[in-house]
């Protein structure tokens, strides 16, 4: 008996010896789609992230952080893949900024090496982040980092982009509306809020429909925008492509409203009105069908705000032909969007008091929305985005690696009727 019980017991830790003795998957996160350096804007503008990774630098206030997401807690040992061509030099490095900082010498070296930085146990799911900085005393070339490396993870605790994108996912709220509805206008309302007031490359779009959309936009740290634009059904993303019959034509614009073209993401046409619209502020967004004739449609957007009471100004006025728009609007939604690279930046919105309004005048409210993103585990990795309800409003978020999705894709959410809406004088508008 006791025989058998030694070969059982030497059984068990000959399995455990073996499986501990397995060395587990190491792991190459990619600069590109993972990190991303600060400031945006200095001298050697060369020194940004690119396919190749973080290529070579000299300004020592440069401060880089390559992220990834961890699902479960975890031991790791971090490393970096770099090259290190012109001098030797010292970087600083730390996990989240805090945990420790090394002070690593990188002697010159014609050939990709790896450097070690250390093991830690990383306790807290979510995103963390491997920061890098220059701290040579003389001016120094720092080298071209192509990747982190993770060692010793538990199997399926580590997640990154393994995409091309360096944006922010893209996150959508889809209105339901009553079916058998002939929806001729459209009316939203949107707030940014001031946490997010300095992170460009935004389009918060409040009237999204089948044709076309609307909304605001932060274009860059001087410019900001009101838009309205509509599709034409001719599939190609170059406008002058677009057959005759098929032309969005404009009918009229506002003041101070610049018009034209616009591809690479279909075509069709444009208008945007330049305004320094402010955050913590709410503004107002119509859309309406003015004419469906034929195999024709006209759609005209406007915004008001209150520094002059919320009167109402005219955006644009399009007709699109060879439409399929036959007795109105169609997928009413909106979203928001970060169209540049800066997907470390965080971007937020607000949309509240969603009506649609039917052609014989029925106000009908807006309470429930289907949540959609392009976040995805097959085509961009990101799971810092969501979306709810705050003081009876809706609300969207994402990018900037630090709140987490509270919400899945496909998942609906619902806001609290208010059950008033406001007066708009549709034959007085311009």
């Amino acid at each position: 008996m006791r025989l058998i019980n030694f070969f059982f017991v030497a059984s068990i830790l000959f399995f455990f010896n073996k499986l501990n003795a397995q060395k587990l998957p190491i792991i190459t996160v990619p600069f590109y789609g993972n990190a991303y350096t600060q400031p945006r804007s200095v001298s050697d503008t060369i020194s940004l992230i690119s396919n190749q990774g973080l290529l070579p630098w000299t300004n020592t206030e440069r401060i880089t952080k390559v992220y990834f997401y961890v699902s479960k807690p975890t031991k790791v040992s971090l490393s970096l893949n770099l090259k290190n061509e012109v001098n030797d030099c010292n970087l600083s490095i730390s996990l989240d900024g805090s945990n420790g900082v090394n002070n690593l010498i990188i002697k010159k070296e014609l050939v990709f090496k790896i450097v070690n930085i250390g093991t830690y146990q990383i306790s807290d799911t979510g995103y963390h982040f491997v920061e890098i900085k220059g701290s040579s005393k003389l001016m120094s070339t720092y080298p071209l980092i192509e990747s982190l490396r993770i060692e010793n993870a538990f199997e399926g605790s580590i997640l990154f982009n393994k995409s091309n994108y360096l944006g922010a996912a893209s996150t959508h709220l889809r209105y339901m509306v009553p079916k058998d509805s002939s929806v001729q206008w459209f009316y939203t309302e949107v707030k940014v809020p001031d946490d997010v007031k300095n992170s460009v490359n935004a389009y918060y779009e409040t009237n999204g429909f089948h044709s076309g959309y609307g909304g605001i936009q932060i274009n860059n740290p001087k410019e900001r925008r009101f838009i309205f634009s509509i599709w034409s059904l001719f599939k190609t993303d170059d406008p002058k492509q677009i057959p005759i019959d098929y032309m969005v034509h404009l009918n009229k614009k506002g003041n101070g409203v610049f018009t034209g073209e616009f591809g690479d993401e279909g075509s069709g046409g444009h208008s945007h009105l330049v305004f320094s619209w402010k955050t913590n502020t709410t503004y107002r967004f119509l859309t309406g069908i003015t004419s469906l004739k034929g195999d024709s449609a006209t759609y005209v957007g406007y915004f008001a705000m209150p520094d002059d009471h919320y009167k109402w100004h005219l955006l644009s006025e399009w007709t699109q032909h060879k439409t399929d728009t036959k007795t109105g609007f169609k997928n009413l939604y909106a979203f928001v969007e970060n169209f540049g690279d800066n997907g470390d930046d965080f971007f937020k919105a607000y949309y509240s008091n969603q009506w649609a309004i039917t052609f014989n005048g029925t106000w009908m409210e807006l309470t429930e929305a289907k949540f959609t993103t392009t976040a995805n585990s097959k085509t961009h990795q990101r799971f810092d985005y969501g979306a709810g309800v705050e003081d009876g409003k809706f609300y969207m978020f994402t990018g900037g690696f630090k709140k987490l999705r509270n919400i899945m894709h496909g998942d609906f959410i619902k806001r609290s009727a208010t059950g008033k809406h406001i007066d708009i004088d549709f034959k007085g508008l311009d």
